[in-house]
């Protein structure tokens, strides 16, 4: 069973781009954008407008994975035309370069860490420290892990969380959250002159609530599904946390190609240099794997996942508002 360095050694030889698999699947995935802005623009029907939009939604969700493996330096590199493309959307998607970098990158080197998971991750504690915190700072925990805000994620995650905070908290370094605020409210701004209020609802606002939320979730229920494992420093690895601590989200093929193979979330983090579209190459070559702990999109999963709300250190998993209030 290979574990550790050798794991990870195992999955370089998938750490090599195919460039012209990386343009295609940029090409495809924008026209498909194209298409679906052209079903929201020019037909009248609101049962097909509605169409479009969750098309919208969903394939901006595909080129933000894109996106996170470009800046994972995985994929389109050492070309100056995609890098000012990529810099414009992630203006465009709330996720301006400099600060998603920074957090993401402390995530991955971090990833289930025990006191250091909430930069670029939701926040974890355990039960202990939980109780032991004034009300108000529970509240504010529970808040920030509760169903109905990361679902919101547009508000809280990405405007609030990427761009207002990181731009308050350090203006000199996160200057480009300003811009991406600016550019953002300018979109929608020029959608709505052009293509009126429906325009702007369908064409702007629902493809950005459906999108960020589900891009909320999903880097939620990454890190925060039944069976997680959390670590202190003493006892974190860098490849345990990828096999224990990242999940496999089992996904329809619709869903794996609209969402980029992100699912595969253990082999992400085991080595980032794999494009996307290679996960499903090494899952199938190596063995250890494929024994991930796994969830998924289900409706039971999803509420499993998002009941989970600390680390016991006694039982050694995550637990609810019942384990809570059964110890408070």
């Amino acid at each position: 069973m290979l574990e550790g360095k050798d794991l990870i050694l195992a999955t370089r030889p998938f750490a090599q781009e195919i460039r012209w698999k990386s343009w295609w699947h940029l090409f495809t995935t924008l026209v498909v954008i194209a298409f679906a802005y052209t079903v929201i623009f020019t037909v009248e029907n609101w049962w097909i407008k509605s169409a479009g939009s969750v098309l919208l939604a969903l394939t901006l969700g595909r080129l933000f994975v894109i996106y996170h493996d470009y800046l994972h330096h995985a994929i389109l590199q050492h070309n100056k035309p995609v890098k000012w493309f990529f810099t414009v959307f992630g203006w465009f998607s709330l996720a301006p370069i400099s600060i998603w970098e920074r957090s993401h990158n402390h995530h991955h080197a971090h990833n289930s860490k025990l006191y250091t998971t909430s930069i670029g991750s939701y926040p974890v504690v355990t039960l202990k420290k939980f109780l032991e915190s004034p009300k108000g700072e529970q509240r504010a925990y529970l808040f920030v892990r509760h169903p109905l805000t990361i679902s919101l994620g547009y508000i809280f995650m990405f405007l609030y969380g990427m761009c207002i905070r990181s731009m308050v908290n350090n203006t000199g370094r996160h200057w480009d959250s300003i811009i991406a605020i600016a550019f953002h409210a300018g979109v929608g701004v020029l959608i709505g002159v052009l293509a009126g209020w429906t325009g702007l609802v369908f064409g702007f606002l629902i493809p950005f609530f459906i999108m960020l939320a589900l891009g909320s979730y999903l880097f939620y229920a990454q890190h925060n599904f039944p069976g997680v494992s959390y670590a202190d420093k003493d006892g974190w690895t860098y490849a345990g946390a990828a096999l224990e601590s990242s999940s496999h989200m089992r996904m329809s093929p619709v869903m794996r190609w609209f969402l980029a193979n992100i699912g595969l979330h253990h082999i992400h983090h085991l080595n980032p240099r794999v494009p996307f579209y290679r996960l499903p190459e090494a899952h199938a070559a190596i063995p250890e794997l494929r024994h991930a702990k796994t969830t998924t999109l289900l409706p039971w999963d999803v509420l499993r996942c998002l009941r989970l709300k600390v680390w016991d250190t006694d039982t050694q998993q995550m637990v609810g508002m019942r384990e809570i209030r059964v110890r408070a």
